[in-house]
């Protein structure tokens, strides 16, 4: 074999050795109260199957516009049912794919240093020494928009809106209350019971009543180049194993 055969040999097989590592991994847009659930969830998934998960963490607005805009992600988990049943409607989703998977919480969270009662749940945001909440931006963020509501429903929205330190999704939310850029927040209960936050602060669950329900649901993108592993990844998740993982970190998961 000449060398002109030979380098077009090798140049085929690292485009093939190429093609076929890239089939073994996918990327998934996940709503930020899954930042630490869904690195548990993928990391399991790459033990069993020997495929990897690429993970990309942000508000489910900004990735509902991103994929209209042509984003390349396999799989997006979204904090509600809404941004996936859009895409779903306009095509833009492998038929069959959208499955919900959890239901969220919102917890009020201080660091342990605060002298706040937190028994009085949301009336607690009134107290005077309040200089600051951190609540996820409800133009784009489903956890902002449970938020808003829950204050709404205990009448306390329009005292207390001015006080607002926006999060462009909810992990920058509650990292501007763990920081001590913001007094108080309200957070994902995946959140305050991460890693991260679990052992810097305590929280009151705030009661699913007084809020519509923060249901989610993820759904394989049409566009997805690697729709074979991305369904793998979506059945893995569909098991009772990850069922109970996600129930680990406050999510409500059907049995």
């Amino acid at each position: 074999m000449n060398a002109g055969r030979l380098r077009l040999a090798a140049v085929l097989l690292v485009s093939f050795i190429s093609q076929l590592c890239m089939a073994q991994e996918i990327t998934v847009a996940a709503a930020a109260d899954l930042q630490f659930a869904m690195q548990d969830v993928a990391t399991r998934f790459q033990k069993e199957t020997g495929k990897t998960v690429k993970l990309t963490y942000g508000s489910s607005g900004n990735f509902f516009q991103q994929i209209q805009n042509g984003a390349p992600f396999d799989v997006f988990f979204s904090a509600n049912l809404d941004y996936a049943k859009k895409l779903e409607a306009a095509g833009l989703t492998v038929p069959g794919s959208y499955y919900q998977y959890a239901k969220g919480e919102i917890v009020i969270w201080v660091r342990n240093d605060s002298k706040l009662d937190l028994s009085s749940g949301m009336q607690v945001l009134l107290d005077p020494s309040v200089k600051k909440i951190a609540v996820a931006n409800p133009e784009h963020a489903p956890y902002g928009q449970a938020a808003v509501a829950a204050m709404e429903n205990g009448k306390i929205y329009e005292k207390v809106k001015d006080k607002f330190v926006l999060g462009e999704n909810i992990s920058q939310t509650a990292s501007f209350v763990v920081s001590g850029a913001a007094d108080v927040g309200i957070v994902a209960l995946s959140l305050a019971l991460s890693p991260n936050m679990k052992d810097k602060g305590r929280y009151f669950e705030v009661p699913s009543s007084e809020y519509p329900a923060i249901e989610q649901a993820c759904v394989i993108l049409a566009s997805s180049k690697n729709k074979e592993t991305a369904g793998q990844f979506l059945s893995f998740v569909k098991t009772a194993a990850i069922g109970d993982v996600l129930r680990s970190y406050g999510f409500d998961v059907a049995k």
